[in-house]
C-alpha cells in the first residue's frame, strides 16, 4: 500500500470516529466465563483508546476487532463448559 492510499484510509477511518473498545465485555468474560480468552479481549480492548490517540486509526480498528473476536470466544468458551458440565451432572459421570 502506497503513502497515498494509506492516507486516505486513515482519514476515512477518522471521519467514523473512534471504535468501540470492548473492555467491559471483556472483563465480564474473563471473570465469569473463560480466563485465558478474557485476557486476550483486555489485552487488545485496552490498546484502542492508544492508538487511536496516536492517530494509529487502522490499527485501533484491528484493535477492537480482535477484542471482540476473543470476548466472543470466551463466551461461546464458557457456555459450552457449563453445557458440558451440566450433561456431566445429567448423566451421573460428575456428583455436583
Amino acid at each position: 500500500m502506497d503513502k497515498e492510499t494509506k492516507k486516505e484510509l486513515n482519514e476515512s477511518l477518522e471521519e467514523l470516529g473512534q471504535p468501540k473498545s470492548y473492555l467491559a465485555i471483556a472483563i465480564l468474560v474473563t471473570l465469569f466465563c473463560c480466563l485465558p480468552f478474557g485476557i486476550v479481549g483486555i489485552v487488545y480492548a485496552a490498546r484502542v483508546n492508544s492508538l487511536w490517540a496516536a492517530g494509529q486509526y487502522e490499527a485501533a480498528y484491528d484493535a477492537s476487532e480482535n477484542a471482540k473476536k476473543w470476548s466472543k470466544y470466551g463466551l461461546i468458551g464458557g457456555i459450552a463448559i457449563c453445557i458440558l458440565y451440566a450433561i456431566a451432572i445429567a448423566a451421573g459421570i460428575v456428583q455436583p
